[in-house]
């Protein structure tokens, strides 16, 4: 039988909410205590969710959890995390895991001296969607993976979130914001990067929060990172793929991404979300919707996007890398996952900045895939 591990949740912001809700259906999880600096947010995340309200120095300290999961701001993730493995703890990651490379290789340094596993969002790429396409690419179904197109374009989050500053500054923007979650689906769909080039730019200097809902309605915010970015992410398998990330775009017609083959081509959906049309094209162009496999987490369970309800099964990263401490195996959500997506994305901003092609300095195994009775294990029955 499974251990059970206490979780904290360090931060009882926006994603909170997901991973409280959430954590109730993995056996080997379950949320014991909530902080944050603003005391009356943990409490009431606590009251919501039926779990201990505290101040980070005592979710820190605190002996019945085993594992903390670090959802603070960006620029704080490599304190926190540090702060975690200080106190004996596993850590676990919202996105970016980390801002620099360095960064990421300290705590994997600490971490590994201590004996303590840490690993990092995003595990959307662990969907059932997103699986069944990696399963079709490895099927040789499409050939070999040649080249491909990504994009994930918008007009912006300060037309939706209630406090967006903190996106359009340094560790934010669509690279370190969303790319991970893009970044990632492409490490497990076709391996690691190699080298990347890029360019880079912002359509305004500062933007304005129109979220109804935000008490800051009507703020300017200034702008102090790219918000246009064009990338070309060349893998060690020889594929390249292009990426196209902005929130300068108020309308596109591009698929989120599209793998080319040398038998065909695979259209893989959203990687923000698990589930989703995975569609493969053969050698003449006739595209065909694939019927969904029987993988748990491809079950939509949340009523987001109606008509399209979408699946939503955050916490199978932290599930899967708690369970590898008894199974031994690689977590698929580990830090050398998450420590190269954080080098390919801050190559590419820097590539942008000095109009070179950058040569990464990490390098990852490619994350195990997870099929559909591996994933019904993290499962309570």
């Amino acid at each position: 039988m499974a251990k059970t591990y206490g979780v904290g949740i360090m931060g009882a912001g926006n994603i909170s909410g997901a991973y409280l809700r959430l954590a109730p259906l993995f056996k080997n999880l379950e949320v014991r205590a909530i902080a944050d600096i603003v005391p009356a947010a943990a409490q009431a995340r606590a009251a919501e969710y039926n779990v201990k309200a505290q101040t980070p120095d005592e979710l820190l300290k605190n002996s019945e959890v085993d594992v903390i999961v670090n959802l603070t701001i960006p620029s704080t993730h490599y304190s926190v995390s540090r702060d975690i493995l200080s106190a004996g703890k596993h850590a676990y990651s919202e996105k970016p895991f980390v801002l620099d490379v360095e960064e990421g290789k300290a705590l994997k340094k600490q971490a590994d001296a201590a004996g303590l596993k840490i690993g990092s969002a995003p595990d959307t790429f662990l969907g059932g969607a997103h699986q069944q396409a990696r399963s079709i690419i490895d099927s040789g179904k499409v050939g070999r993976i040649t080249s491909g197109t990504m994009h994930v374009l918008s007009r912006g989050m300060e037309h939706w979130h209630p406090n967006p500053d903190f996106f359009f500054q340094v560790g934010g923007g669509p690279i370190l914001d969303l790319g991970p979650y893009y970044i990632t689906d492409l490490i497990s769909l076709i391996g690691p990067i190699k080298r990347v080039t890029a360019f880079t730019g912002m359509a305004n200097p500062e933007r304005t929060i129109s979220t109804p809902t935000s008490p800051l309605v009507g703020t300017k915010i200034k702008v102090g990172t790219p918000t246009t970015i064009h990338a070309v992410l060349e893998f060690h398998t020889g594929a390249i793929v292009t990426l196209g990330a902005s929130w300068d775009v108020f309308s596109h017609g591009h698929h989120n991404i599209e793998l080319y083959g040398t038998e065909g081509s695979v259209y893989v959906p959203d990687p923000n979300f698990f589930n989703g049309d995975v569609i493969t094209a053969d050698r003449e162009g006739a595209k065909t919707t694939v019927t969904p496999w029987d993988h748990p987490f491809g079950i939509a369970n949340q009523e987001l996007d109606k008509p399209n309800p979408r699946a939503n099964y955050r916490n199978a990263g932290l599930s899967d890398m708690m369970m590898s401490i008894e199974t031994g195996h690689a977590a698929r959500c580990s830090i050398d996952v998450a420590l190269h997506a954080i080098d390919v994305m801050a190559s590419i901003l820097k590539a942008g900045e000095i109009g070179q092609v950058v040569t990464l300095s990490t390098t990852c195994e490619r994350p195990a895939a997870l099929g559909p009775d591996e994933a019904r294990a993290l499962l309570r029955a």
